[in-house]
């Protein structure tokens, strides 16, 4: 019962002993048992009560005489057919007349204890034929029943055993009284003898251990067309070993036609006939080449409800080609039907033909419009605002360093030695112009000459260096490819917003896999589906969803992937949630489940099935011509984490020029220090603060006192002068216009003095 597969039995019993010998198969286990005791008159009954609970299988522990009987009834109630298995607990199947069941397929099984095949049961056979008249144990059948050949058996391990008894000490004859408790003294020695016996009878090797036999072998035979066959055989030691492995599922020599159960879907199952009674698809040439292989004809119907079959949790029932196949409706199901858990409880499945998963079926992005500003697009909003962070601080700094440092004062002219005044070229405007002039690339007339400054200046120009190469390369970049617009790029960001409304097929393993799924994500995604209703009857409505705008559909892979082929507005969003497979389904314990396992195998080693996938789903007619796939790439804007490093390096430069300037600047001071103790000025201290508050002040002249050479040897000295000396009065000069001023080319912003020079 277990190499059938069987999940449902009936026990039909006779006698109350008959019950005792079957307890085994009452225990709790997967096999759902019936138990009936039945007698000729009420064989009837129980065979109709039996046929009414769709029950197929039945083990029958009956009297001999009585099985014509029973097989009468099984025949008036027409339950002899392929579909019916009964395993008999008699071993004498061979000398019934089943003439009457060898042409309807049934299928009949029992155990027969002499095996017709061995050379001494021929030996005896042939003997029993010479005395016909007196052989009340043949039969036309020309083999012997199973309790003359253990009563022949027990005779002649009786009379070895008297034997050796007789040649260990000689017998005797004694009076025996029923009545008295003296036992015969030789009964034990014979008991003992007996159990000591190893001979061969009718009934195979008679050996024995403990007073039960050990040893023997009882052969599997079978109703086949022609007779019952042995297709196997049975031990205490080495179990059930079936030697004719197709005999219990061997169909090749049948001409059964099987009831398939279909359901239309697109490529799968379609209709193309007028009147829907014609099928073609992918689904119906993989059934024709299996049907071919595993030895059957079918016949194709629709099923009602139109569904695959999922459970209700409400009513406990199931719907769809599942409860048909439940209910023996149909003896296969074919079509896009999902392997599962929860199925698989109910119905039987083959091997898969094909696996796939769950994914998201997506209208195909816009293009992006073109904005006036994408010129922007190529560096992220927080880049642009660093950057702009950046110019700011680094012009301040140069501003800072260059008035700390005392190389950028300069003599605006060189040629008079005698000018009191020096100059810095980098106020707060020439400092952003030097800055800003840099980063356009377009560089500056101002030149810095102090180590700090150049410093600022350097480390400036290396960050404008890779921003703007970096810019420049991500630009390209954006107007070479197309963006796309992607709402959603997975089913996380599906399952994080409620904009876009997204549903799958009603009753179907889509369904089933989100309603009992664990993960956080899909759960979440089933609250919104069942919340908003958004369940489909057909794909084809689905698609229809989809196609309308601001709507995902998920679906099966398989069927995803043959949609966007043809339909180039649609497209694939993200890859695949879980990972399954398609299988055609049989009922429970159905015995066409492995010759249809075997004959997928087969199909896939020899590529037939992938070559029936190209023909439905590649076939150049119908697939639709799609842009070049690298186009819908998108160029991302680059980031922090693209090229943060340049503004780290650009703070660690501004902060090394800082350094470098305070440095000069107290060197500077204490150089000369003692000139301006000698001039009877005030402290070190005092006048470094002096001169730091001029260098922190951001407003007024660019100018400055200079330091009095002593000569012209000793230029590398120099002192401070406190307080500017009141210069000549200029000689009088007619007063000039601006205009007037520009046309002689004097520049009205220099000195009077200079103004002197220059006339």
């Amino acid at each position: 019962m277990a190499y059938l597969n069987w999940t449902k039995v009936a026990i039909i019993y006779e006698e109350e002993y008959g019950l005792m010998k079957l307890r085994e198969l009452t225990r709790p286990s997967r096999i759902e048992v019936h138990l009936r005791q039945a007698e000729p008159s009420t064989y009837r009954s129980v065979l109709g009560e039996v046929k009414s609970k769709e029950i197929r299988n039945l083990l029958v522990d009956t009297k001999p005489e009585n099985i014509p009987v029973f097989l009468k009834w099984v025949i008036q109630l027409q339950m002899n057919d392929y579909k019916y298995h009964y395993l008999f607990t008699s071993f004498d199947i061979e000398t019934f007349d089943l003439e009457d069941f060898k042409y309807h397929f049934v299928n009949m099984t029992a155990f027969r204890l002499v095996d017709v095949e061995d050379l001494g049961v021929r030996e005896i056979l042939r003997d029993m034929n010479k005395f016909q008249p007196y052989a009340r144990s043949y039969n036309k059948t020309k083999s012997i029943e199973a309790e003359p050949a253990l009563m022949y058996d027990s005779v002649v391990v009786f009379v070895i055993g008297l034997q050796t008894l007789e040649q260990s000490h000689p017998l005797s004859l004694a009076n025996v009284s029923c009545a008295s408790e003296m036992p015969w003294d030789g009964g034990l020695s014979l008991i003992n003898y007996i159990n000591a016996v190893e001979t061969k009878g009718l009934s195979g090797p008679i050996e024995f251990k403990e007073g039960r036999r050990i040893g023997f072998k009882l052969d599997v035979v079978k109703l086949k067309q022609h007779s019952v066959v042995k297709v196997g055989e049975w031990t205490p030691t080495g179990g059930l070993n079936i030697s004719d492995t197709g005999a219990f599922f061997d169909s090749t020599s049948l001409n059964v036609t099987l009831v398939v159960i279909t359901i239309l879907e697109t490529p799968y199952v379609m209709s193309s006939g007028e009147n829907r009674s014609k099928f073609e698809g992918f689904c119906i040439d993989l059934l024709h080449q299996v049907a071919q292989m595993a030895g059957f004809q079918y016949r194709l119907e629709l099923v009602p409800d139109g569904k695959y079959g999922a459970y209700d949790p409400e009513t406990g029932e199931w719907n769809g080609m599942v409860r048909q196949l439940m209910d023996k409706k149909a003896d296969l199901a074919v079509g896009s039907m999902t392997i599962n858990y929860a199925r698989e409880s109910v119905i039987d499945f083959t091997k898969p033909f094909m696996n796939l998963g769950i994914s998201i079926l997506f209208k195909v992005p816009t293009s992006q419009e073109t904005r006036l500003f994408s010129f922007m697009n190529p560096l992220a909003i927080e880049i642009w605002l660093y950057v702009l962070a950046a110019y700011v601080l680094v012009s301040i700094t140069m501003f800072i360093v260059a008035r700390f440092s005392p190389y950028e004062w300069q003599n605006p002219h060189p040629c008079d030695m005698e000018n009191d005044l020096v100059e810095n070229q980098f106020s707060i405007a020439n400092s952003f112009w030097f800055t800003i002039g840099t980063l356009m690339q377009q560089g500056s007339d101002l030149n810095p000459k102090a180590t700090s400054t150049r410093i600022v200046g350097g480390i400036w120009w290396f960050f404008t260096l890779i921003i703007i190469s970096s810019y420049t390369a991500n630009l390209a970049a954006f107007l070479t490819v197309e963006r796309m617009i992607t709402p959603i790029e997975n089913a996380e960001d599906l399952a994080g917003q409620t904009e876009i409304a997204y549903g799958t097929l009603d009753s179907g393993s889509t369904m089933t896999f989100f309603r009992d799924s664990m993960i956080e994500t899909y759960k979440k995604m089933w609250r919104f589906m069942e919340n908003k209703k958004v369940f489909v009857s057909t794909y084809e409505e689905g698609i229809k969803r989809v196609l309308e705008g601001n709507y995902a559909f998920l679906m099966e892979s398989t069927m995803l992937d043959y949609i966007v082929q043809r339909d180039c507005n649609l497209t694939q969003i993200g890859g695949l949630l879980d990972t399954k497979g398609y299988g055609i389904a049989t009922p429970m314990g159905s015995p066409w489940r492995d010759k249809i396992s075997l004959a997928i195998l087969e199909l896939q080693e020899k590529g037939e099935i992938q070559m029936l996938y190209d023909k439905w789903w590649k076939n150049p007619g119908d697939t639709c011509i799609r842009k070049d796939k690298t186009k819908e790439s998108k160029a991302n804007a680059l980031g922090v984490a693209n090229i943060g490093g340049v503004f780290v390096v650009l703070l660690c430069g501004l902060a090394i020029a800082v350094c470098i300037a305070i440095c000069e600047f107290c060197y500077n001071s204490k150089r000369n220090a003692p000139i301006e103790r000698r001039a009877g000025s005030q402290s070190l201290c005092a006048e470094m603060a002096d001169e730091l508050c001029f260098a922190l002040r951001c407003r007024g002249s660019r100018q400055r006192p200079a330091l009095k050479r002593q000569c012209s040897k000793c230029a590398s000295s120099a002192s401070y002068i406190p307080t500017i000396p009141p210069a000549p009065a200029p000689p009088q000069l007619p007063a000039y216009s601006n205009a007037q001023g520009a046309s002689l080319g004097i520049p009205l912003d220099l000195p009077h003095h200079a103004m002197n020079m220059k006339i």
